[in-house]
């Protein structure tokens, strides 16, 4: 694959590289899934690249595993058409939400079996690997080994009777094995009781690996400014001290293990079957698609001298990113781009409940969409809400005063009020000449405030407080809305005063241009629209505004409105219509689907009957040479099938 059009790093400059932990391929992103790491991650990638900096963003599907496995056992499909059906469900809702990968990517490549095997050659030689045998279910029907997730029975913890073998959904329990289930069943055959054979797999030394993991995890957290909760679980694995780990499981769905490091042809014939465990091979995903984007992968994944990696997850994910990854590339003895800053979430909520993805419960990405409410809404509903430090709750009515009390109220009206103005006949679209004014003491408060906005919203944005970003963001928004107010901002100042007036349309103007910077890494599509009525090119987010960027003279678009008011009334629909689990949705969505399909034909048939009724006045009519007779108008809502018409206020 040639590089000559790829972003790779410059020499001499701020190079970053930026991931979202893979998402599992085998259902649909929530909103929680969708904040907590490539929401999050597209909105620093934007603002990097917005202030000119080379930056690479990263993700893809994680695709392998016992529970894509499973999922294609219910779907009846294979492990491959699962993953070909699931990634384009995700990347097509990424797609919506306008996330910026720089390459959406895959992990079932050749690849990421190359990279991963040469990884697993390396820790071979360098003594980090072990063997260990081990009694694991074995389904004699199908005579396999069983993973965790293929084990199902009752928690020997909290008694709980559809445990899987590898946690337990009600009382949260992992620290149990498979075999430890009280009445263990098999999943793919409920009839068959799997029962213990051995087994050998192969195991990560983590425990050697600990003395450096610990001593780069000090450093490199410290340095890179980790997020709290990152420190804090890491902290946990390495005072419990840390456990070798099986790297290998009896799947057929993964990476395979490479025999040629075996030179016993017993022990060929004992790992032939045998694939990396997901969680050995899944941070590896990230240079595997970095290869897929570019044949100069290295100069992302080798170059820690000049490359800064930042990356993006949940909570949950954290002991893979700062122990496991970072051991693995540790014990390869070679040169690796390591973790510089870690940006974790908490949970994200639902109406006082949790999201969660193997019950379907909460607003899934689709959902989110078929609401009809702009992607720009959401993403700055769920960024300002974003749980950075603790737990945080999505509601329909916070989300709906989100959009009508700040977006609209405050930036949409902003910018609508100043284009619509300067489209007038008082300026004709075209910027006025401010400079006589422009430099006026009286507006010197105003350019100081908004710089101050400024200052802090790159503070915020450099230390990925993405929360307080957008919040910086919108205060530079607000400060227009009050220096408009201030400055008695309308045609009556034009008339009287009009070089105070093109003053303050100029430096409106330009407030404007630095929100369609500012906004850009939290609502891209506004922004676009922004530049486009502003007839202007994207201006790079600077570290200090001069209000004069654009000149006197120039020509602007038309007006558009950036947001619309959603009615109130929404809220308690939505909370009816997404409430309950996807089957639930899906039989709501059916029941509304054979509704609307029963009055379509309702209307065909009364539509037939009219155009018979028709017809035949047609035909007595040219027999008798006379007019039809007047008949009584319709009733509209019988024309209408009852839709009423509404007009939202814009703005």
């Amino acid at each position: 694959m040639g590089s000559t059009d790829k972003i790779l790093p410059k020499p001499g400059e701020r190079n970053i590289l930026i991931t979202s932990a893979l998402p599992y391929v085998n259902n649909v992103p929530h909103l929680g899934n969708i904040v907590g790491s490539v929401l999050s991650a597209d909105v620093f990638s934007r603002y990097l690249k917005a202030r000119g900096h080379p930056t690479l963003y990263i993700c893809g599907t994680d695709e392998y595993g016992t529970a894509t496995e499973t999922k294609a056992l219910e779907e009846k499909v294979t492990p491959r058409e699962l993953c070909d059906k699931y990634a384009k469900v995700h990347a097509d809702i990424y797609d919506w939400f306008e996330i910026g990968f720089d390459i959406f990517g895959r992990t079932s490549t050749s690849q990421q079996q190359d990279i991963v095997q040469h990884i697993f050659r390396r820790l071979y030689e360098n003594d980090y690997l072990v063997e260990k045998a081990s009694r694991q279910p074995y389904c004699e029907k199908h005579k396999s080994f069983l993973a965790d997730r293929f084990i199902e029975g009752t928690c020997p913890k909290c008694g709980y009777d559809d445990a899987r073998g590898d946690q337990c959904d009600q009382c949260g329990s992992v620290d149990y094995e498979p075999l430890d289930l009280i009445k263990p069943r098999c999943k793919i055959d409920p009839d068959v009781t799997p029962i213990a054979r051995d087994t050998r797999h192969i195991h990560l030394r983590l425990d050697k690996l600990q003395p450096e993991i610990q001593q780069w995890a000090q450093d490199t957290s410290v340095k890179g400014h980790w997020s709290r909760n990152g420190k804090i679980i890491t902290d946990s694995w390495l005072k419990q001290g840390l456990k070798d780990r099986g790297i290998s499981r009896d799947l057929k769905w993964g990476v395979p293990i490479p025999l040629d490091v075996f030179s016993d042809p017993k022990d060929r014939e004992i790992y032939n079957d045998k694939v990396f465990y997901v969680w050995f091979d899944a941070c590896i995903g990230y240079v595997s698609i970095t290869a897929n984007y570019s044949s100069d992968w290295e100069q992302w994944w080798r170059n820690p001298e000049n490359v800064q990696l930042y990356q993006f997850m949940g909570k949950d994910n954290v002991p893979f990113h700062t122990v496991i990854f970072p051991g693995s590339q540790i014990g390869t003895g070679e040169k690796w781009t390591m973790l510089h800053h870690l940006s974790t979430t908490e949970y994200l909520n639902y109406e006082g409940g949790k999201f969660s993805k193997s019950r379907g419960v909460g607003v899934f990405g689709n959902n989110a969409r078929d609401t009809e409410v702009p992607a720009d809404v959401w993403r700055y509903y769920l960024l300002k809400n974003r749980p950075e430090s603790g737990d945080t709750q999505f509601e329909w009515k916070a989300f709906i005063d989100h959009n009508n009390s700040e977006l609209l109220a405050k930036l949409g009206n902003f910018v609508n009020r100043v284009i619509k103005l300067v489209n007038s006949k008082i300026y004709d679209s075209t910027v006025p000449d401010y400079n006589a004014r422009h430099s006026d003491a009286e507006f010197d408060k105003t350019k100081a405030e908004i710089n101050s906005y400024l200052k802090q919203y790159l503070a915020d944005m450099e230390s990925v407080s993405l929360r307080a970003g957008v919040q910086s963001a919108m205060h530079i928004a607000q400060a227009g809305n009050n220096f408009l107010q201030s400055n008695g901002f309308d045609n009556k100042l034009a008339a009287n005063e009009p070089e105070k007036a093109a003053a303050v349309t100029g430096i409106a103007i330009n407030i404007i241009y630095l929100c369609a910077s500012i906004f850009e890494p939290y609502l891209p599509a506004t922004s676009r629209s922004i530049l486009e009525q502003l007839q202007a090119p994207f201006l790079v987010i600077p570290d200090h505004w001069t209000a004069d960027d654009i000149k006197p003279g120039h020509r602007i678009g038309k007006a558009r409105y950036l947001f619309s008011q959603i009615d109130p009334k929404k809220e308690d629909e939505w909370r009816t219509l997404f409430g309950g689990t996807q089957a639930e949705r899906l039989k709501k969505e059916e029941e509304a689907a054979r509704t609307a399909a029963k009055k379509a034909a309702a209307k065909a048939r009364k539509a037939e009957r009219k155009s018979k009724k028709s017809e035949a006045n047609s035909v007595e009519t040219t027999a008798t040479g006379g007019a039809l007779p007047m008949t009584e108008q319709e009733p509209v809502d019988a024309v209408t099938d009852g839709v009423q018409a509404v007009t939202l206020p814009t703005s």
